[in-house]
Formats: structure tokens, C-alpha cells, sequence
């Protein structure tokens, strides 16, 4: 069987930034072994998979190389411009593991996701004593203002707001048993933040259990962090914040979030993405 699969870069305008993703868009005859085997040779953090749906609907099933993943954003967003750029501009419903995700895409190419219904749940001392020790972390690198927990919006993520942005650059940390904690807690990737200014942050998102050191651009964590934000009142009064990340690792990318006033109508993400021209590996599976 031959299956096309797509290559795009996400929250990007440029092949050489962004977070890449396979992305086939439509996946009715591959069996969850053969969707596996795909992602696992492509090596992206995440691949995607849409199965079209008689009522227009998609069913959207992510895998990282290593395992299937509940929600994924940045191919979210890529895989509905790959939709665009074939169909127009639109909205599509997406049904995927963790639920329904409205995305559309306007003219100008940018995708939006509405995220399902957020959470923020309070980190046990156990989890961020080992989590810190693993990311070699002390408690004063952590803004005192903005106190760990674990955010979701689709997955899983423990959220960390450095104190400096040095203490950010810094990432060095035991895969293995970091992947092991992430996933006995079913966490994703872990949201490691630092706050340029209220409406301008700076992340890094490790990936252990995908095989993956770390994401370029994170939609699914960006979500997150927005529900996190909303649930310590640390939002900007536009309610809306830039999210920069992938620079550390030379592939600079950029998500813009949304909170709505009532958060569990969904968080929303906006950004680009771009098509390459050929598969490209990350190179980061471990």
C-alpha cells in the first residue's frame, strides 16, 4: 500500500524553524502498527494521522516515535493548513483521543486550535523534588511568584517558570529516568518557562517518553500553560501572550495564545506552518 505522507514544519514561516511533523491525511486503511511504523522512521517528535469522516469531521490519531500520544498541537496545526493548502481555507472538527479540537485556518495560512476543556491540578512535593533533581534544577531557580503544577489541555504537563532566562538556556538531564518518571505520571513533555514579560514568554518542552530530548514548539503545551497562567492570575489584561521557543535549538518558533474569559470553552492557539520540500530528520531521538 502506498500511503502519502506530507512533511511540514509548525508555528513557523521558514523550513529551517518550527517543529516538523509527517502528517498523512488520510489514514482509513493503516492499522495502528503500521501508523506506528511510519512515525517511528520518520522521527518527527509527532506524526499525524486524519481518517475523513462522512459528516466532513476528521478521527486523528498522534504517535511519536515511541508511543501514540493523546493530543498533539503543532500537527494539529500543521496537518490543517496541509488541509488548507489543498481545500481553502476553512474549520474542520477534529475528534481525537482527548476529544473534540475545532481548528481553522484562515487566508493568510494560520491555523487556530480550540483546546478541550483545561485543567490545573497542584504537583505532589514527591514529583517536583525528583522532577528538579532529574533537570538538575534547584527551588530558587523557580519564580517564587509562579509556583510549579501540572496543566492540561489535551495532555499532560508539569509546568516550571524559571527565574532567569540563563537558568532556561541551561537543559542537560537524565533521559532514561526522566522518561521513566514522565511516564508512571503520564505526563507529555514537561513545560519549562521563563516570562520575558507578561504577554511574552520563553519555553523549552523535553519529550523522553516520544524518544525525543526535545520539542521545537509545543501547541498542546502552550494550551496548557495558558490554563496555568489563567489559574494564578497571571495574565496579561489582553488575555493574550507569544510564546518563543525552539531557539535554544536553532529552529525558532512562534505560538500565540488566547484565554477566553471562561477557560473551559477551550484555550486557543494560533500559528503558521510551512511545507518542506523533502523529509527532514530532527535527529533528536535518542
Amino acid at each position: 500500500m502506498n500511503t502519502e505522507i506530507l512533511h511540514y514544519s509548525a508555528f513557523t514561516n521558514d523550513p529551517a524553524g518550527g517543529n516538523q511533523a509527517g502528517i498523512v491525511l488520510d489514514a482509513r486503511d493503516l492499522s495502528d502498527a503500521a501508523m506506528q511504523a511510519i512515525a517511528a522512521d520518520l522521527a518527527y517528535s509527532e506524526s499525524v494521522f486524519l481518517s475523513p469522516r462522512s459528516d466532513g469531521d476528521f478521527d486523528v490519531r498522534y504517535f511519536s516515535p515511541k508511543a501514540e500520544v493523546s493530543f498533539c498541537g503543532h500537527a494539529t496545526i500543521a496537518a490543517t493548513v496541509a488541509l488548507a493548502d489543498r481545500q481553502g481555507p476553512g474549520e474542520w472538527d477534529l475528534h481525537t483521543v482527548s476529544g473534540r479540537v475545532r481548528v481553522s485556518v484562515d487566508a493568510r495560512r494560520q491555523a487556530t486550535l480550540v483546546s478541550v476543556a483545561p485543567r490545573v491540578e497542584p504537583i505532589a512535593d514527591a514529583d517536583l523534588e525528583a522532577l528538579l533533581a532529574l533537570l538538575g534544577w534547584q527551588a530558587r531557580d523557580l519564580d517564587p511568584s509562579l509556583l510549579p503544577a501540572v496543566a492540561y489541555a489535551g495532555a499532560w504537563h508539569p509546568v516550571l517558570v524559571a527565574t532567569s532566562r540563563d537558568r532556561l538556556a541551561d537543559l542537560a538531564y537524565d533521559f532514561d529516568a526522566l522518561a521513566a518518571l514522565m511516564a508512571r505520571r503520564q505526563w507529555t513533555t514537561v513545560s519549562l518557562v521563563w516570562r520575558e514579560t507578561p504577554a511574552s514568554l520563553h519555553a523549552r518542552n523535553p519529550f523522553p517518553p516520544g524518544g525525543v530530548v526535545e520539542d521545537a514548539a509545543t501547541g498542546a503545551a502552550a494550551a496548557a500553560l495558558g490554563a496555568y497562567l489563567a489559574s494564578r492570575d497571571a495574565l496579561p489584561p489582553s488575555r493574550e501572550f507569544t510564546i518563543r521557543q525552539g531557539e535554544d535549538m536553532g529552529r525558532p518558533s512562534r505560538l500565540h495564545v488566547h484565554v477566553p474569559p471562561n477557560p473551559a470553552e477551550g484555550i486557543r492557539v494560533s500559528g503558521s506552518a510551512v511545507e518542506l520540500p523533502a523529509p527532514e530528520r530532527p535527529g533528536l531521538r535518542a
